[in-house]
């Protein structure tokens, strides 16, 4: 079961159990469709219907968790519908109302990376990959604009889009146990920095001093869905300097 709505913001919704529905936009990772993803969690986030729980964005959808008793208890002029039905008649009228700023501007954020050596140990294998220098990958890698898709995996995961095919790589054939929190990595057309130390097939070419995941803020993560990036290499020297000489 599940309904399509048709429009501006057209968009399919599934349910998921009885107590969440995936508002899909479309298939892929594509600008346009982040954008969409992007407006309806800023509108949930700041319009909250009765019952809702939380909602979470990934690459071309958004999940609504919510009580299906307190959506129900809230809706209960509508007769026999499912919890179902009155989310989706919900969103439906949200997704006409939700207009996108013309002033709105991405949040911009640096992030300053130490390429190669025991930060970047696959720094080489991406190069002789793409038969490209060591120099040529950091440069690629550092003079391009990166969107953040969503955050997931771990705590403070940025999905990022907008890396050169020139740089792609496979997975390690063999994933590390432990990847140090700040690794920078490639994996397919794709680049992203672990923000925590966890196990990683991807191919690491650098670390960055900075935290992306830090518990006690708030938000938690540094990065949000819809920043861009720069990556903005320095030597092991600044890298030092930026954590206090502790590393």
């Amino acid at each position: 079961m599940h309904q399509s709505i048709k429009g501006e913001s057209s968009m399919e919704l599934f349910p998921l159990g009885e107590s969440a529905i995936i508002v899909e936009f479309g298939k892929g990772i594509h600008l346009d469709i982040h954008r969409k993803v992007k407006r309806l969690t800023e509108y949930l986030d700041r319009y909250p219907f009765v019952g809702m729980i939380e909602c979470v964005p990934a690459f071309s959808s958004v999940t609504v968790f919510y009580n299906p008793v307190k959506v129900k208890q809230e809706n209960k002029e509508k007769g026999n519908r499912t919890s179902f039905e009155m989310v989706s008649s919900m969103l439906n009228q949200m997704a006409l109302n939700i207009e996108e700023s013309a002033n709105q501007k991405p949040r911009t954020v640096e992030i300053p990376v130490c390429y190669g050596g025991d930060f970047g140990p696959d720094l080489e294998f991406v190069a002789e990959h793409n038969k490209l220098t060591l120099s040529d990958v950091i440069e690629i890698h550092s003079s391009r604009e990166y969107l953040v898709y969503m955050i997931g995996f771990a705590p403070g995961f940025p999905y990022l889009g907008g890396m050169s095919e020139r740089i792609s790589a496979p997975r390690r054939s063999s994933p590390r146990m432990k990847i140090p929190g700040g690794s920078v990595g490639i994996a397919g057309t794709q680049t992203g920095i672990y923000p925590i130390s966890t196990p990683g097939g991807w191919q690491l070419i650098g670390r960055t001093p900075l935290d992306l995941f830090c518990p006690d803020e708030s938000p938690p993560s540094l990065l949000q869905s819809g920043d861009l990036i720069r990556f903005q290499p320095i030597s092991r020297k600044e890298f030092d300097e930026y954590r206090g000489g502790s590393w």
